[in-house]
């Protein structure tokens, strides 16, 4: 399920140049950048030294070097031009949803469970990132019996190896994300070196299927049931349903779509009966799910 309900008819966010060439947009609510790129959902941004801004993260996504930053009311996107924001950024972001108004309706139907109230209280500002497939895609069977900081070196490494180098808009360099066939032409030998271990076999064969568009990324966009969506992806070698689930929410907007971690396992037996079913969460319950594993990973004992 889409965030349809909760879709911006037209955009409540202004949005100008000012004279240093960034891109301003003012009218942006609900939204910790720091929260937002530390929740588990996307591998190529960091948090950095904030300067003069309250909040600022730096990363590629798209084949672009970008810098997000909010300072009080005001949000900035750095080394963008305005065209590239409302064509690029303002979907990748969430930019087009309503997430007070969908937040309200997500916890007005979720008060039969307690913690939920408390969840979102700390994860408060985490938008759902609208990530490109193919990238999200391998991304996460890279991150399968994985950490963070061990995924994110191995996705570099691969950039570097098969990707576009290219110089940001500050001069420095940096690899775009590889295609199907890059990749491909790269081999299983470059993906052994680079440290994907058993995982090389999986994206392989993801790449292939990929690049022969037996795997449809057009017809998961446009197909309303996600339990399909999870069968057709799941047709690659070694993805299974918590990958499937992390693609369709990270990259194609699937609100309905729920990714089961260790971490999500201990919330359920945490605080919930032994009967729980996640699809009591609701229609928007990929949202929920985001909201649970900050809140048990910073505030329940997590590392």
């Amino acid at each position: 399920m889409p965030a349809t309900e909760y879709m911006l008819k037209r955009s409540n966010i202004n949005s100008s140049v000012d004279a240093r060439g960034r891109v301003v947009l003012r009218g942006v609510n609900y939204f910790s950048l720091t929260k937002t790129f530390d929740c588990g959902q996307c591998f190529r941004f960091e948090n950095v030294d904030g300067g003069e801004y309250d909040e600022r993260v730096r990363g590629i996504a798209f084949g672009r070097l970008v810098e997000f930053a909010r300072s009080g009311d005001e949000f900035y996107v750095i080394g963008s031009t305005l065209e590239e924001y409302k064509s690029i950024w303002r979907h990748f972001l969430g930019l087009d949803v309503n997430y007070p108004k969908m937040c309200e309706g997500i916890l007005g139907d979720n008060e039969a469970f307690a913690v939920i109230p408390s969840a979102e209280e700390c994860s408060r500002g985490i938008r759902i990132l609208a990530q490109d497939p193919f990238e999200t895609l391998i991304s996460f069977i890279i991150s399968q019996n994985n950490n963070i900081p061990r995924i994110k070196g191995i996705i570099e490494r691969l950039c570097q190896a098969v990707g576009e180098r290219r110089i940001g808009f500050d001069g420095s360099e940096y690899y775009s994300f590889p295609s199907a066939e890059a990749i491909l032409s790269g081999g299983i030998d470059m993906l052994k070196d680079i440290g994907t271990g058993f995982r090389a076999k999986y994206i392989i064969d993801a790449c292939e299927r990929v690049f022969a568009r037996r795997i449809d990324f057009d017809y998961i966009r446009d197909c309303e049931e996600t339990s399909e969506c999870v069968r057709h992806l799941c047709e690659i070698y070694g993805v299974g349903v918590k990958v499937a689930s992390c693609v369709l929410l990270f990259s194609f907007e699937k609100f309905d779509a729920y990714p089961e971690d260790v971490w999500i396992k201990k919330v359920h037996a945490k605080y919930f009966s032994e009967d729980f079913d996640p699809a009591s969460l609701g229609g928007y319950r990929g949202l929920v799910q985001q909201w649970l594993f900050f809140y048990e990973r910073y505030l329940g004992g997590g590392e």
